[in-house]
Formats: structure tokens, C-alpha cells, sequence
């Protein structure tokens, strides 16, 4: 055996590879014996590195409560909890809450009580799909709780959580804590595969994190400042000027309503206040003329969740689609189509033709939302999108095309996407079950402004060059992160 090679250059030694009997260890799975793993861990133990299980105190994960009874165990974020997950962790060590749940104080301190995080906690990421054991470090004066696919380790030190995020979030830390991981199509890693890691503690990591965090927030600021501008420009270019929101107290909340007002219609009191019919009318008056949104419309579609995607499947029954669902929608730019996230069905090829997906289609998020963000996200299709892929969209998307005779899709798009984000989608859903529907018919009747073609590809190209403004902020600290990196990889292993 000690003899026998593998004499082929054609073959991926990284995923064929001969291992003697005498390397096995207590795990059978051949991702473990990977050679380009076994020799990184082979330079990482020559440093005589210390196990995290060495720093750890204590160590819990936790769970999620229902959604389906989102009136019993989740809250508003001005009540509520921060319910932290996967998606709150950040590769810089620093928690973000954009897309942040919150639980009542009730879950919070019964059934999740064993699962609360406090300031200077080290919260790893520990089951799913893409880079394993991110880490954060919990903020002074924070408290909240975590789900089931996060584990919060206590170290009882703020500075020793922030070193071993910063170690753990390298490329070495998360292909030391992946070859740990067990599990198929859902990667998860066991305490004790976690606590296993061995940690090179090197000052000189914290620091180099820290700059990097620091110039992130500048660029993340700068590229806020753009984004948050764009729902200004594009109202003031169309005349419409949005009422001022009234002080919040007990008077402002009260109004009444005739009879037959609601006759036949919703007893939703968000959709009869006075707020709510303030900020509708306000798009009436605009400079320009206007007409509903359904008049502009030439095409719509509903989505389909398709079929398991299978390595070997019938060609003349299924195509193979990237599947967009709610999960892709951007809240800032458009569609966030990445590699670790997409998710490819089966479509039925007579559904597909009924699709028909072409370049500047939209597709509007009907179903889904959560309780700080209200259903109605917004999302074109580029031509690079529909060029490298076979596109389809779930059951929870609708997709709509536009008369392009009257209105510019981008123009279109950067309206419905402002009509979101000043919240008057908010007074169009309806909830069942924990999930939000937006309610079409109410939606379709929004007027639309609809100045001259030129004007309205004027305020869309206008709009395009400050999202790229901010995406080149973006890139500028992705790129910082990777030079990062490279830099730490040469201290710890040269």
C-alpha cells in the first residue's frame, strides 16, 4: 500500500487522494483527510496552539421559537429583544442588525433563558450552508438571544472574544472549524468538534481586525449616506413631497372611519389612519401625470417552488433554474445572487415557458416580511442575470413586465423600490400563519408618476451611478478584508 501512487495529472488531488490506515483517526469521511486540510492543520500544531475549549467558560446555543405563533414568543424592535442568527455574524467580529429579529421579554427570559447573550460574548456560527464559525463579539451594553444554528461561548473577557473572533474568521479558522464539521447539504458542527479548534493567539490579528472594522464603518457610512439619499432625489424629481409624521402620542393614534368605509373591505385599522391615508395621497401629487400601477403593466406571473434539484433528471420534462425567493432581494441594491446561497429546482419545462423570464422583468416579494420589514421588496432582472443563468422564482415571488412604451423598467423599479421603503406596503399586507401577504389588488391601484421617457431614464441613470458609488465602497472594503487576511495567514503560518 505504501507504494501505491496515483500516477494521473488530469485528477483533483484534492478530491482523490490515497490514505494510509495507520492516518485514520475516530472519522471515516474522506473531507477530513483532505491533503491541502491535513497539512494546514500539520503548520497550525507546530505552533503549539492552545484548543478553544481552553478559553471557553461556559457554552450553549439556542433555538427558535414558532413563527406560526409570532403573537406568543416574537415582538416589534422597539419592545423587543434582539433575536440574533446566522446572518447577524460578521466576518470582521462585529454583529449586524439589518435584518434582525426580536423576540418578547417573556421567550427571552423562560424559554430561551439558557441561550441569552450579554457584552463580551463569543457567538459562532455552528450549522449551515457557506463559510463556517463566524464569529461576533457581543457589544458593551447589549442584550439578546440566539437561535439554534448559533452557540454563544463565554470567555469571560471582552479582549480574549475579540481575539479568538479574529482568528476564527481567517481563512485558517474557518477551514480548520469546516473540516470539523459533520452533515451533507447542511454542514454543523458539535461542541466538541468546536471546542477542538486549535487557536494561534497572535496580537497582531486583533489589530489588523480592528483596522479593517474601522475603515468598514467609514465606507459602510459613506455608502449609507448615498443609499439614503436616492428615495429624496427620486420624490423632489417628481414634484411629491411626503407629510410630515406626526408626533407619537395617544391623540395622533386615535381616528375614526364611516361604516361604510370599511363596508366590504379590511378591518385592518393601519389601512383607515389618518398617517396612512396622508402618505398615499401624497403620490397623487406629483408634477407629472400619472396612472395606476396595473395600467403599465403588459405582463403578469406567479412563481413556481418547482421540483428537488437531482444530479440526474429527465431534460425533456424539468429545467434546471436558480431560483430566486425572498432570500435574494437586497435591501440596499437589487438581487444578491451568491454562490453559498443560491438555491437551484426543478422547473416543469410547460411552467417554465410560462415564466417566460426576459431581461428588466420585476419581481415584487408578495409573501414572507417579518415583523421590522414589511413585504413589497422590489428587484429587476439585469441582463447579466437572465445572460448566465436559467432563471425561475418561487411561489412566493410575483413577477411583473412593464409596457416599456411608456415607462423605463429602471425608472419603474427605483419608484416601487422608494413606495417600500417609505413604508406604504406596510398598510397593503395581510398576516396569516406568521407569514405577510401583500394584498395585489390594493398595491396595482398605487398611482405611478410618469414623466417623459427621457426624464424618467434620466432619474433612473441618475439613481444607477450612486448605488455604484456605494457598491465601489463595497468592493473597497471586501477588498481590504481579503488583503487582511493574506496579512494574517503570513504571520501565523511564516
Amino acid at each position: 500500500m505504501s507504494n501505491y501512487t496515483i500516477q494521473s495529472t488530469a485528477l483533483n488531488k484534492s478530491r482523490v487522494f490515497i490514505l494510509q490506515k495507520s492516518e485514520l483517526e475516530k472519522r471515516l469521511d474522506p473531507f477530513y483527510y483532505v491533503p491541502e486540510l491535513l497539512e494546514l492543520e500539520k503548520k497550525v500544531l507546530a505552533k503549539e496552539p492552545k484548543k478553544l475549549r481552553d478559553y471557553a467558560v461556559g457554552i450553549s446555543s439556542g433555538a427558535t421559537p414558532k413563527t406560526t405563533e409570532s403573537e406568543k414568543y416574537y415582538s416589534e424592535k422597539e419592545n423587543g429583544i434582539p433575536f440574533l442568527r446566522v446572518q447577524n455574524l460578521s466576518p470582521t467580529g462585529i454583529l449586524e442588525f439589518d435584518d434582525c429579529k426580536y423576540i418578547n421579554e417573556e421567550t427571552h427570559n423562560g424559554m430561551l433563558k439558557r441561550s441569552q447573550v450579554k457584552e463580551g460574548d463569543l457567538l459562532v456560527k455552528i450549522t449551515g450552508v457557506g463559510r463556517m464559525a463566524v464569529a461576533s463579539v457581543v457589544p458593551e451594553g447589549f442584550e439578546g438571544n440566539i437561535n439554534q444554528h448559533v452557540c454563544v461561548i463565554r470567555t469571560g473577557n471582552k479582549e480574549i472574544s475579540e481575539t479568538l473572533a479574529a482568528f476564527l474568521n481567517t481563512d485558517i479558522g474557518e477551514k480548520l472549524a469546516s473540516r470539523r464539521s459533520t452533515g451533507g447539504t447542511r454542514p454543523a458542527l458539535d461542541y466538541p468538534a468546536l471546542l477542538s479548534i486549535p487557536i494561534i493567539e497572535d496580537k497582531k490579528i486583533l489589530e489588523i481586525t480592528r483596522k479593517v472594522v474601522e475603515q468598514k464603518k467609514q465606507n459602510e457610512a459613506e455608502a449609507e449616506k448615498l443609499l439614503s439619499s436616492i428615495d429624496d432625489y427620486l420624490l423632489n424629481e417628481l414634484g411629491i413631497k411626503l407629510p410630515q409624521p406626526p408626533e407619537n402620542n395617544l391623540k395622533n393614534r386615535m381616528f375614526t372611519t364611516t361604516f361604510q368605509e370599511i363596508t366590504g373591505g379590511r378591518f385592518d385599522p393601519k389601512l383607515y389612519s389618518i398617517q396612512s391615508k396622508e402618505l398615499i395621497q401624497s403620490l397623487y401629487k406629483t408634477k407629472y401625470k400619472y396612472q395606476t400601477l396595473k395600467s403599465v403593466i403588459i405582463q403578469s406571473c406567479a412563481g413556481d417552488w418547482g421540483n428537488d434539484d437531482k444530479e440526474v433528471f429527465d431534460e425533456n420534462e424539468f429545467v434546471r433554474c436558480l431560483v430566486i425567493r425572498a432570500t435574494e432581494f437586497d435591501n440596499k441594491f437589487n438581487l444578491n445572487v451568491d454562490g453559498s446561497r443560491a438555491k437551484y429546482r426543478l422547473i416543469d419545462k410547460l411552467k417554465y415557458k410560462a415564466l417566460d423570464i426576459q431581461t428588466n422583468d420585476l419581481l415584487i416579494e408578495k409573501s414572507g416580511g417579518s415583523e421590522n420589514q414589511p413585504v413589497g421588496r422590489i428587484s429587476i432582472l439585469t441582463k447579466e442575470l437572465t445572460d448566465n443563468y436559467s432563471l425561475g422564482y418561487s411561489n412566493f415571488v410575483h413577477k411583473f413586465r412593464v409596457n416599456e412604451s411608456i415607462v423605463n423598467p429602471d425608472f419603474v423599479f427605483n419608484y416601487l423600490k422608494t413606495i417600500h421603503n417609505i413604508k406604504i406596503t406596510d398598510v397593503m399586507q395581510s398576516q396569516t400563519n406568521g407569514i405577510r401577504n401583500l394584498i395585489m389588488n390594493e398595491y396595482l391601484s398605487l398611482p405611478i408618476s410618469v414623466p417623459p421617457l427621457d426624464t424618467q431614464k434620466g432619474i433612473a441613470e441618475h439613481i444607477t451611478g450612486i448605488r455604484q458609488q456605494a457598491q465601489q465602497l463595497k468592493d473597497k472594503t471586501n477588498e481590504a478584508l481579503k488583503k487582511a487576511s493574506e496579512e494574517i495567514e503570513n504571520i501565523l503560518l511564516n
